[in-house]
């Protein structure tokens, strides 16, 4: 009796891992949309190991060495998420075997044993030294071969589509060098569309980086594995272009006058989504602040250099304030996003206290930054 009962509790015990994770699985993968509140077990994995991972590289003193271990850990997070699925499946069918051993010939002769015909079984590398005789015995062995078919299938239609979305997402990233310079930045961007009279150039670019701001939002939301993809150039990173695109925006609503303010608010307010849904899956790394990040006297440098660049600024003390209630909307995130994935710092985007920023403030100024 009482080997009947524990028959049946592994029986249960490995249905309901075997439950788990066909739903963790059906809505990381197969469910092409974030799901509110979906169990999601491997993002905690996932996150786990990145925080270990960004620990070892962050104690590396050689950027180029460290960007090249940050950069391999997308491909490896999603091999670990198909490993550790694979791994609980065949625990779970093995202890479900186990529960029915006595329909296996010959009988396995410990729960190990069970496993082992489990992953042969997943693979499927049977070597025929287990036969099920039984018909339920039979069904859980077609069930877990079939479960591993589709594994298989599922982890390579995956990793097709989120090279797919890389690599959209990269083209308009690597093509803004020459716009907005490496690393990038906004003030740069809308300096170069007025010396080179590329102003037509300025609308399409506010025109392409909201598509590319609503593709993103769809693949980073549905595979947010996506957003540990790094740029595989020097000084390029995703979320510091996107963030220069916006402060150019926000520079055009503000601080100018220019005929782009129109595709520039509608940059703004596609891009502003993108930031709140971002901020709702990775809330963690996302504070929240009503402040615009920088300080003033960085806003007054960019109003003079656009000025210079020949555009018709609208009163510094004007501009500043709607600047700022304009860029307090998306900064906090952003800068937090940017920090957690240590990403190269831009001009305005990443880690205040970088030396090739600091190197432009006023000396009285320096200390305030560097504690800040």
């Amino acid at each position: 009796m009482l080997l009947a009962m524990l028959h049946w509790g592994e029986i249960l015990g490995g249905l309901a891992l075997l439950l788990v994770v066909l739903y963790d699985l059906f809505q990381s993968v197969v469910l092409p949309r974030p799901a509110i509140n979906k169990l999601a077990t491997v993002r905690y994995l996932i996150r786990g190991i990145y925080w270990l991972w960004r620990w070892v590289g962050n104690r590396m003193s050689s950027v180029p060495r460290r960007e090249r271990w940050l950069a391999a850990y997308g491909p490896v997070g999603v091999l670990t998420i198909f490993i550790a699925w694979g791994l609980a499946l065949v625990l779970a069918y093995g202890l479900i075997i186990d529960g029915v051993r006595d329909q296996l010939r010959p009988v396995p002769d410990s729960l190990g044993t069970s496993v082992y015909f489990s992953a042969t079984t997943l693979v499927p590398l049977s070597y025929g030294d287990f036969v099920p005789e039984g018909v339920p015995a039979r069904l859980v062995t077609i069930s877990e071969s079939a479960t591993g078919v589709i594994l298989a299938a599922l982890a390579i239609t995956l990793l097709f589509s989120l090279y797919e979305s890389f690599q959209r997402r990269e083209e308009l990233v690597v093509t803004l060098d020459a716009f907005a310079g490496a690393p990038p930045s906004g003030v740069q961007m809308l300096e170069a569309a007025a010396t080179h009279g590329m102003r037509e150039e300025l609308i399409k670019t506010f025109d392409d980086w909201r598509q590319w701001a609503a593709a993103v939002l769809e693949s980073h939301l549905a595979y947010p594995m996506l957003v540990f993809f790094r740029s595989s150039h020097d000084n390029e990173a995703w979320l510091n272009s996107f963030g220069a695109v916006m402060d150019a925006a926000v520079l055009v609503m503000s601080a100018v006058e220019e005929k782009s303010e129109g595709p520039a608010k509608l940059m703004y307010r596609v891009g502003n989504h993108l930031v709140e849904d971002l901020s709702w899956y990775f809330r963690r790394w996302t504070p929240r602040s009503d402040t615009p990040v920088i300080e003033r006297f960085e806003f007054d440098q960019a109003w003079e250099r656009l000025q210079k660049a020949g555009y018709r600024c609208k009163p510094a003390d004007e501009a500043w304030t709607a600047f700022a209630r304009l860029r307090s909307t998306y900064a906090s995130p952003i800068n937090g996003l940017a920090r957690a994935l240590l990403i190269i710092p831009a001009e305005w985007i990443g880690d205040r206290s970088y030396l090739p920023h600091r190197e432009r403030l006023p000396r009285g100024r320096r200390g305030r930054r560097e504690r800040s």
